[in-house]
């Protein structure tokens, strides 16, 4: 199967190429790595375009967009994959195995969706562990319960994405919640956990960098919540919030 990475990127001159390093050394053959850049001011596309000449596989747009989520959905309406999967900027697989494990998953029975585990990392030190997102295997009565996958580790079949559509983008921080409630609210499509890290992200992402933006992300998961039709949308949301305290304690 043809897996198809996606990296969104701006200006991200500083983590870019460890992202494209952590790609390119998968073990698994069939990957199309895809980046849709901002139209970066700094030099984010001198180092794209320096592994572009030598890997084939990239394909590279740069042209102005209207957020992260603007850029995903170009690089799904891209993709060529069987399988699609994200891996943002500042951030990087957490093995050589990662794409091949996943993909194992997937030939092991009719699946359409994998995901896993996620660590956030010191965006000083990608050693040391800030926070572990512990998953669980996947059964419906949890979405009532705030939970969600970790977005990063999440693979999906591309006809899921033809059949349930893109990003909405009339969220600005909550979309991959909204598109995940609409994946996994679906009982027609089944999901396996893979009891690994998946990825490894940097801390100091969108939704948690300012009081303005926990309050924008309280909102919009809320407007979700809704928008999907959960029984109870408020305590969903409060439930949430509140299952992200343990991961900052735990290491594994």
């Amino acid at each position: 199967m043809k897996v198809s990475i996606i990296t969104a990127t701006y200006n991200s001159e500083a983590t870019i190429e460890g992202c494209i390093k952590s790609v390119l050394s998968q073990d698994y053959p069939n990957i199309e790595y895809i980046i849709i850049d901002g139209n970066s001011s700094d030099y984010t596309l001198s180092v794209v375009n320096a592994y572009k000449q030598r890997y084939s596989d990239i394909i590279v747009i740069s042209e102005p967009d209207n957020g992260i989520y603007d850029a995903l959905n170009k690089g799904i309406k891209v993709a060529t994959g069987d399988i699609v999967g994200f891996l943002h900027s500042d951030d990087f697989f957490n093995s050589e195995n990662t794409i091949k494990n996943i993909v194992k998953e997937f030939s092991k029975g009719k699946v359409e969706g994998v995901y896993g585990n996620l660590d956030y990392v010191n965006s000083k030190d990608s050693n040391k562990i800030v926070r572990h997102w512990k998953s669980l295997p996947f059964t419906k009565k949890l979405l009532n319960r705030g939970w969600m996958p970790a977005h990063p580790t999440v693979f999906l079949k591309k006809e899921v994405y033809d059949k349930l559509g893109l990003f909405n983008t009339k969220f600005k921080i909550a979309a991959d919640y909204d598109m995940m409630l609409r994946v996994f609210s679906d009982e027609s499509l089944r999901f396996k956990f893979l009891p690994e890290v998946i990825t490894k992200m940097r801390v100091g992402g969108a939704s948690n960098r300012s009081l303005k933006n926990i309050i924008t992300k309280s909102n919009e998961d809320y407007i979700a919540l809704k928008r999907n039709h959960l029984d109870y949308p408020l305590w969903s949301l409060v439930l949430k919030n509140f299952s992200k305290i343990p991961q900052f304690f735990r290491k594994s």
